[in-house]
């Protein structure tokens, strides 16, 4: 019925919206900006009536949780970097039927998924800031997902990925676009040490990683990269411990994935972390090998294990 139009891995750093500011960064972000703006584009082109987000900000316990609420509007102040993001505007409406339809579908296929319809939960800026670029019109709905899990198997998220994209195909009446909104690594540049990091990579193993990295995903090596996950979420500080690529590549097929990333806006450096945009073509998903609920899953939990 439904059809997923577009899958990306977003930067969604909030020196992005410095950039809109007067000031010394001002206009540094552009090319992410504009990565932003080129993602929207393409999904407007394709009919795509909603994006769903993998949002590495929303730290959650247990279970896995879908904000779908009629409607958000709000000021958001980050918590984090209150000096970055400080009373910036947001509003976009929301699709409750479709995020009760995506927990439903993760449900059936063993994860526990938890769709929050009445609720004054705001999102957070992984899935605020993309959308100030991409959706300023407010011409798409949203819903977001936590990925920032600190208790649950990179098996099972794969598995969540692959179930809404199940769910959209099979159920959903109207278009989506999937956005895993996360860095590469995530190594933030030490206290005192932030300005000279602005536009810098930590160290020179975690650049040699991500760029090996985005050279796998630029040949198709998804079925090395999917076995080689776990251990690149810790020792390459992946944000979110990499949830959100391993939900998108679930939408994609996991390892049975063979296409090659489209980058939109080249690797760039932030604070010390890896950042870029990058676009992943939607195949189908005809012979997929998603693992099955928590098998495998002890690599995980012993790779977690030495944060």
């Amino acid at each position: 019925m439904g059809r997923v139009a577009l899958v990306a891995k977003i930067t969604h750093v909030p020196s992005m919206y410095l950039s809109e500011l007067d000031g010394p960064r001002h206009g540094t972000r552009e090319d992410a900006i504009e990565g932003h703006r080129e993602i929207s584009r393409r999904c407007r082109a394709a009919g795509v009536d909603t994006l769903v987000v993998f949002d590495t900000h929303w730290l959650v316990n247990a279970n896995y949780h879908i904000n779908c609420a009629p409607h958000f509007k709000g000021t958001y102040t980050s918590n984090e970097l209150p000096h970055f993001i400080s009373n910036m505007g947001f509003e976009s409406p929301g699709n409750p039927a479709l995020g009760q339809l995506l927990a439903r579908a993760c449900n059936e296929h063993g994860v526990e998924t938890l769709a929050h319809e009445a609720t004054t939960l705001a999102p957070e800026y992984a899935t605020l800031v993309p959308l100030r670029y991409m959706n300023p019109d407010q011409h798409f709905k949203v819903v977001s997902v936590s990925a920032l899990c600190m208790a649950h198997y990179l098996n099972d998220s794969a598995r969540l990925g692959w179930a809404m994209r199940q769910a959209v195909e099979q159920h959903y009446d109207g278009t989506v676009a999937f956005l895993a909104s996360g860095s590469l690594s995530h190594r933030f540049a030490q206290n005192g040490l932030a300005p000279d990091y602005a536009f810098k990579i930590w160290s020179p193993f975690l650049e040699q990683l991500d760029q090996h990295v985005l050279g796998m995903w630029q040949r198709g090596e998804w079925d090395t990269f999917c076995e080689m996950l776990p251990e690149y979420a810790t020792k390459g500080h992946g944000e979110g411990f990499m949830h959100d690529t391993a939900m998108m590549l679930g939408t994609l097929g996991w390892s049975a994935y063979r296409e090659p990333a489209e980058i939109i806006t080249p690797y760039f450096g932030a604070s010390g972390t890896g950042q870029l945009n990058a676009v992943f073509p939607v195949t189908p998903q005809d012979g997929a090998r998603v693992p099955a609920a928590q098998a495998s899953s002890a690599q995980n939990y012993q790779a977690f294990s030495r944060l």
